[in-house]
Protein backbone atom coordinates (compact mmCIF):
# COMPACT_ATOMS: atom_id res chain seq x y z
CA UNK A 1 0.00 0.00 0.00
CA UNK A 2 1.14 3.88 -0.21
CA UNK A 3 1.52 6.12 2.35
CA UNK A 4 -1.75 7.97 3.15
CA UNK A 5 -2.79 10.79 5.44
CA UNK A 6 -6.11 9.02 5.66
CA UNK A 7 -7.03 8.34 9.56
CA UNK A 8 -8.74 4.64 8.79
CA UNK A 9 -6.09 1.75 10.06
CA UNK A 10 -3.74 0.65 7.44
CA UNK A 11 -5.21 -3.08 8.45
CA UNK A 12 -8.61 -1.83 7.77
CA UNK A 13 -7.46 -0.15 4.54
CA UNK A 14 -6.09 -2.99 3.57
CA UNK A 15 -9.16 -5.58 3.80
CA UNK A 16 -11.55 -2.43 2.31
CA UNK A 17 -8.88 -2.32 -0.77
CA UNK A 18 -9.15 -6.26 -1.36
CA UNK A 19 -13.26 -6.03 -0.75
CA UNK A 20 -13.76 -2.75 -3.17
CA UNK A 21 -11.18 -4.46 -6.18
CA UNK A 22 -13.58 -7.65 -5.59
CA UNK A 23 -16.11 -5.54 -6.57
CA UNK A 24 -14.60 -3.55 -8.99
CA UNK A 25 -13.72 -7.05 -11.06
CA UNK A 26 -17.74 -8.14 -11.12
CA UNK A 27 -17.79 -4.09 -12.03
CA UNK A 28 -15.87 -3.90 -15.47
CA UNK A 29 -17.56 -7.25 -16.05
CA UNK A 30 -20.98 -6.56 -15.52
CA UNK A 31 -19.86 -2.77 -17.70
CA UNK A 32 -18.78 -5.15 -20.60
CA UNK A 33 -21.72 -7.81 -20.14
CA UNK A 34 -24.10 -4.51 -20.80
CA UNK A 35 -22.35 -3.73 -24.23
CA UNK A 36 -22.36 -6.98 -25.41
CA UNK A 37 -25.59 -6.67 -24.68
CA UNK A 38 -26.43 -3.69 -26.42
CA UNK A 39 -24.43 -4.72 -29.45
CA UNK A 40 -26.27 -7.53 -30.35
CA UNK A 41 -29.67 -7.29 -29.02
CA UNK A 42 -31.95 -8.77 -31.56
CA UNK A 43 -35.93 -8.74 -32.32
CA UNK A 44 -39.33 -6.26 -31.77
CA UNK A 45 -38.24 -3.97 -29.06
CA UNK A 46 -33.99 -3.90 -30.26
CA UNK A 47 -34.10 0.13 -30.26
CA UNK A 48 -35.66 -0.07 -26.56
CA UNK A 49 -33.61 -3.00 -25.63
CA UNK A 50 -30.43 -1.66 -27.49
CA UNK A 51 -31.00 2.02 -25.62
CA UNK A 52 -31.86 0.79 -22.25
CA UNK A 53 -28.57 -1.91 -22.08
CA UNK A 54 -26.28 1.19 -22.81
CA UNK A 55 -27.74 3.13 -19.88
CA UNK A 56 -26.82 0.07 -17.76
CA UNK A 57 -23.27 0.26 -19.15
CA UNK A 58 -22.94 3.15 -18.93
CA UNK A 59 -24.42 3.52 -15.12
CA UNK A 60 -21.92 0.95 -14.47
CA UNK A 61 -19.02 2.75 -15.83
CA UNK A 62 -19.26 5.68 -13.16
CA UNK A 63 -19.50 2.86 -10.42
CA UNK A 64 -16.39 1.64 -11.52
CA UNK A 65 -14.83 4.41 -12.00
CA UNK A 66 -15.58 5.65 -8.16
CA UNK A 67 -14.64 2.06 -6.77
CA UNK A 68 -11.74 2.75 -8.39
CA UNK A 69 -10.63 6.07 -7.18
CA UNK A 70 -11.91 4.78 -3.53
CA UNK A 71 -8.95 1.64 -3.83
CA UNK A 72 -6.61 4.47 -4.77
CA UNK A 73 -8.36 6.85 -1.84
CA UNK A 74 -6.95 4.04 0.65
CA UNK A 75 -3.47 3.62 -0.84
CA UNK A 76 -3.82 0.84 -2.62
CA UNK A 77 -3.72 -0.02 -6.37
CA UNK A 78 -6.91 -0.49 -8.36
CA UNK A 79 -6.69 -3.39 -10.70
CA UNK A 80 -8.75 -2.86 -13.71
CA UNK A 81 -6.91 -4.30 -16.43
CA UNK A 82 -8.92 -6.82 -18.72
CA UNK A 83 -6.56 -9.56 -17.43
CA UNK A 84 -7.15 -8.74 -13.62
CA UNK A 85 -10.75 -7.90 -14.44
CA UNK A 86 -10.76 -12.03 -15.79
CA UNK A 87 -8.81 -13.42 -12.54
CA UNK A 88 -11.45 -11.39 -10.36
CA UNK A 89 -14.12 -11.41 -11.65
CA UNK A 90 -17.04 -13.40 -10.03
CA UNK A 91 -20.31 -13.17 -12.04
CA UNK A 92 -20.83 -16.25 -14.10
CA UNK A 93 -19.74 -15.80 -18.07
CA UNK A 94 -22.29 -14.13 -20.18
CA UNK A 95 -23.59 -16.34 -22.93
CA UNK A 96 -22.19 -15.37 -26.06
CA UNK A 97 -24.97 -17.43 -28.41
CA UNK A 98 -28.00 -15.73 -27.72
CA UNK A 99 -29.43 -12.78 -29.41
CA UNK A 100 -33.41 -12.42 -29.34
CA UNK A 101 -34.32 -9.02 -27.13
CA UNK A 102 -35.70 -11.12 -24.33
CA UNK A 103 -33.01 -13.70 -23.49
CA UNK A 104 -30.40 -11.03 -23.24
CA UNK A 105 -32.85 -9.38 -20.60
CA UNK A 106 -32.87 -12.66 -18.68
CA UNK A 107 -29.25 -13.11 -18.81
CA UNK A 108 -28.19 -9.16 -18.18
CA UNK A 109 -31.27 -9.14 -15.34
CA UNK A 110 -29.34 -11.80 -13.74
CA UNK A 111 -26.15 -10.70 -13.79
CA UNK A 112 -27.45 -6.95 -12.53
CA UNK A 113 -28.94 -9.46 -9.37
CA UNK A 114 -25.94 -11.68 -8.83
CA UNK A 115 -23.64 -8.02 -9.05
CA UNK A 116 -26.59 -6.44 -6.37
CA UNK A 117 -26.21 -9.36 -3.76
CA UNK A 118 -22.50 -9.20 -3.27
CA UNK A 119 -22.75 -5.28 -3.11
CA UNK A 120 -25.33 -5.64 -0.46
CA UNK A 121 -22.71 -8.22 1.21
CA UNK A 122 -20.18 -5.28 0.32
CA UNK A 123 -22.35 -2.62 2.58
CA UNK A 124 -21.69 -4.80 6.08
CA UNK A 125 -18.37 -5.86 5.36
CA UNK A 126 -16.69 -2.59 4.90
CA UNK A 127 -19.48 -1.21 8.03
CA UNK A 128 -18.15 -4.08 9.73
CA UNK A 129 -14.21 -3.28 9.18
CA UNK A 130 -15.09 0.36 10.73
CA UNK A 131 -15.11 2.19 6.70
CA UNK A 132 -18.24 3.68 7.01
CA UNK A 133 -17.18 5.88 3.31
CA UNK A 134 -16.87 2.20 1.81
CA UNK A 135 -20.05 1.20 2.80
CA UNK A 136 -22.14 4.69 1.85
CA UNK A 137 -19.98 4.02 -1.58
CA UNK A 138 -21.44 0.34 -1.74
CA UNK A 139 -24.97 1.52 -0.67
CA UNK A 140 -25.16 3.84 -3.68
CA UNK A 141 -24.19 1.45 -5.79
CA UNK A 142 -26.65 -1.09 -4.86
CA UNK A 143 -29.49 1.42 -5.14
CA UNK A 144 -28.42 2.19 -8.87
CA UNK A 145 -27.84 -1.17 -9.71
CA UNK A 146 -31.43 -2.41 -8.02
CA UNK A 147 -32.95 0.59 -9.84
CA UNK A 148 -31.46 -0.71 -13.62
CA UNK A 149 -32.46 -4.64 -12.09
CA UNK A 150 -36.42 -3.13 -11.81
CA UNK A 151 -36.18 -1.66 -15.34
CA UNK A 152 -34.73 -5.21 -16.69
CA UNK A 153 -37.20 -7.10 -14.81
CA UNK A 154 -40.28 -5.15 -16.25
CA UNK A 155 -39.70 -7.10 -19.85
CA UNK A 156 -39.54 -10.15 -17.80
CA UNK A 157 -42.93 -9.42 -16.33
CA UNK A 158 -44.68 -8.54 -19.29
CA UNK A 159 -44.29 -11.74 -20.61
CA UNK A 160 -45.86 -13.72 -17.86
Amino acid sequence: MFDTRNDLPANTRSKVIELLNARLADAIDLGAQSKHAHWNVKGPNFIALHELFDKVAENVEEHIDTLAERVTALGGTAHGTIAAVSRGTSLRAYPEDISEGLAHVDALSAALADFGAKVRAAIDAAARLGDADSADLFTGISRDNDQYLWFLEAHLHAKR
